[in-house]
């Protein structure tokens, strides 16, 4: 079966061109579109790290009670996993008052408990939360209430739960390089497996085991200054690692490092004992016969194993339908490896050069194929879950991004449609040059049928004129026979072994000027499969079409790594209707608190006047909103606003408020939370240029 480097060349120097300029811009196209997900990805990390929701508290956010409670429940949107100091209750001295000893309600993983000590006298409490969500992400916060009446406190919080700006960033990092990492040594192994082996294929498939190894046992290291919101310097403190073990995340991420150990095994067989050629193609055959269905077995059983430690720990453990959640994630998981891993796998092959049969490209693609469906049935399911309705596909974030990606996913299948085609022509090329190159056989063994036995009867006449000169002329022995009878073809015998061919240097038996001419001569071949395999039109139009599947699945990868870290829309929206029946929050009737800020940036297109307006302006769950217009009071559009609040007298903040820009000129929060009432400091920076900003301070009433 001939290969699909055996047709023949046609314009290669043209057509490389091309190919080179395309690849380029794809990689440009790609880089750009990575590089600013990445920034998505970091500086919506606060935003999207909130999972599990605070839906009510008892005592209630604000209230006032008129005896003092037993304990202090919170109640969640989602399970969380709770240490020892999850929940501290300060009193208005700032003294811990609770008995330090935290506690799921009846075995709820939704709820929090801490219970207080006797005899608390009156005045306002607070109450500072944070805790780890089932989905391995860090959440916390704050909020008071009083006994008797309220009172001044001078109780010190950290409301900032959020990870720290360096170890949120290599966190997210680590995600997105595991996540590549996995689909990597997934669809490198199957596409070696089921396709074709090369040395490319094999630094898919290892360079993938090496990243999702190294990222996994960065997370593992990163994880406890993650949840606790520490600097860097946190993952210094090997002594957490306990504590970070003991948890779920904790625990998938060993699971992961120890399933890769057993990965490399399989990887040394699969690119050994299984895909090695002993030139012997019955033993190759009946070796690889045999190990098949172990590799088969074993490696099925590795990628369901590293796809649950995902599975186990994210978005699919918590929610509705868990038990049917998991295995459908894990079928998402894999699924996505085998395509984007062996879109990966056949770009590098093509690119190389290597010869591949036009069976294992059709293989590729009916694979590729099945794993789209299985993508489109597991994603549907996965999205309603996820939602739960039209609404949150507009109206929250993970709504949003799954927009996003669906938009990618279409375009992906576009792409790869055209590869399908790519590849039919492909196919019937081959087929044409197989028919051509059988035709071309039958008719020069024709003709040198023909000339053999032209060459027969000219060389019977030959030696009948042979014999009668012979004949007629002296008897002649010994040397002088053997040279007249002796051929003059025998003059010129074969070349030996180590003679070098024509127009080549001889080595002269030096086994380094051996090595050399060898090393030349694999040059040439690699130069001239190179040549060969660009001026195949059909295989370049292959190449550049799967070149551009793997760019967008690059930039798509980096997409679902940015779902998997947001809060989903179906628990978004219940936060909301929960925040909007919360009791307590109707217990006073205040208006909206609105703050005129006029700004100059320095230019006269940077002259404006910003208005911000927070909504009850009490201590709790406030909305906050920034409108920003020109002097003639019209809309305007901003670069970038950033907001703060810091209450100075209590040693609180800055905190600072992520906006989501709504429409022109109206850029929004709808979650802020306000520990406690007191004059806070307003900080608001407009940035009207890629260098002309200003910050503006204002104070804030927030009301008791």
């Amino acid at each position: 079966m001939p290969s699909l480097t055996s047709l023949a060349p046609a314009g290669p120097t043209a057509t490389r061109s091309r190919t080179t300029a395309t690849a380029r811009r794809l990689m440009a196209i790609c880089g750009t579109l990575l590089a600013a997900l990445l920034c998505a990805l970091s500086v919506g990390a606060s935003s999207a790290s909130a999972h599990a929701a605070l839906t009510s508290t008892d005592p209630a956010d604000g209230s006032v009670v008129k005896t003092a409670p037993r304990e202090v429940t919170l109640n969640f949107s989602e399970g969380v996993l709770l240490s020892g100091d999850s929940v501290r209750v300060l009193d208005p001295k700032g003294k811990r008052v609770d008995t330090g000893k935290t506690a799921h309600v009846g075995g709820k993983s939704s709820t929090a408990a801490a219970g207080l000590h006797s005899g608390l006298p009156d005045g306002t409490y607070t109450v500072a939360w944070k805790a780890v969500s089932e989905d391995s992400h860090p959440v916390s916060g704050a909020f008071t209430f009083s006994i008797g009446a309220p009172s001044k406190t001078t109780a010190k919080v950290s409301t900032g739960g959020e990870s720290d700006g360096t170890v949120g960033t290599l966190y997210g990092i680590g995600r997105y390089a595991a996540y590549g990492g996995f689909a990597a040594l997934v669809g490198g192994c199957v596409f070696a497996g089921l396709c074709r082996s090369s040395r490319p294929v094999r630094k898919i498939a290892v360079g993938g085991w090496v990243t999702v190894f190294t990222a996994t046992l960065l997370l593992l290291l990163l994880r406890g200054p993650y949840t606790d919101g520490e600097g860097i310097g946190g993952v210094l403190d090997l002594g957490r690692l306990g504590d970070v073990l003991s948890t779920k995340p904790g625990a998938a991420l060993l699971s992961r490092l120890l399933l890769l150990g057993a990965a490399a095994i399989f990887l040394a067989v699969l690119f050994g004992s299984y895909t090695r050629r002993s030139g012997d193609a019955e033993v190759d055959a009946r070796r690889r016969q045999d190990l098949a269905f172990g590799l088969g077995f074993g490696g099925t059983v590795m990628a369901v194993g590293l796809a649950a430690t995902w599975a186990m720990a994210e978005h699919a453990s918590v929610g509705l339908q868990r038990q049917l959640a998991m295995p459908v994630d894990v079928i998402h998981l894999i699924a996505v490896g085998v395509w984007m891993g062996g879109l990966a796998s056949l770009a590098v092959t093509l690119r190389a050069g290597e010869p591949i049969e036009r069976a294992a490209v059709r293989r590729f693609s009916r694979l590729a194929f099945g794993s789209v469906v299985a993508l489109v049935v597991t994603g549907l399911y996965q999205s309603w879950r996820q939602v739960g309705s039209w609404g949150a596909l507009t109206d929250t974030e993970y709504g949003r991004w799954l927009l996003v990606k669906v938009g990618l996913v279409a375009v992906l299948v576009g792409i790869a449609a055209v590869s399908r085609r790519w590849t039919g022509r492909l196919t019937d090329a081959t087929a044409e040059a197989e028919k051509e190159t059988e035709a071309e056989i039958a008719s020069e063994a024709a003709s040198d049928a023909k000339a053999t036995t032209e060459a027969r009867a000219e060389a019977g006449t030959d030696a009948e004129t042979a014999a009668a000169v012979k004949a007629a002329q002296p008897a002649r022995t010994g040397a002088a026979d053997a040279a007249i009878d002796t051929p003059a073809e025998a003059k010129s015998a074969a070349a030996e072994p180590g003679e070098a061919e024509p127009g080549e240097e001889s080595d002269d038996g030096d086994p380094v000027r051996a090595a050399q001419l060898a090393r030349q001569r694999a040059a040439k071949g690699k130069a001239t499969t190179r040549r060969e395999r660009d001026a195949d039109r059909e295989r370049s139009g292959l190449r550049r079409s799967v070149i551009a599947e793997t760019a967008v699945a690059v930039v798509l990868l980096a997409v679902a790594t940015v779902l998997s870290g947001t809060q989903p829309g179906r628990a978004e929206t219940e936060q909301a209707g929960a925040a909007a029946t919360q009791p307590g929050r109707d217990r006073l009737n205040v208006d909206p608190v609105s703050v005129l800020i006029p700004y100059n940036t320095g230019p006269k297109s940077g002259r404006g006047k910003a208005v911000v307006m927070i909504e009850p302006a009490l201590p709790g769950d406030n909305a906050l909103h920034v409108f920003t217009t020109d002097l003639a009071d019209r809309p305007v559009d901003v670069p970038e606003v950033k907001l703060s609040l810091t209450l100075k007298s209590k040693g609180i903040g800055p905190l600072r408020i992520p906006l989501e820009r709504l429409s022109t000129g109206h850029w929004s929060a709808r979650t802020v939370q306000l520990p406690m009432a007191g004059t806070w400091q307003l900080s608001l920076t407009v940035r009207t240029s890629d260098i002309d900003q200003v910050t503006e301070t204002r104070n804030v009433k927030v009301a008791q």
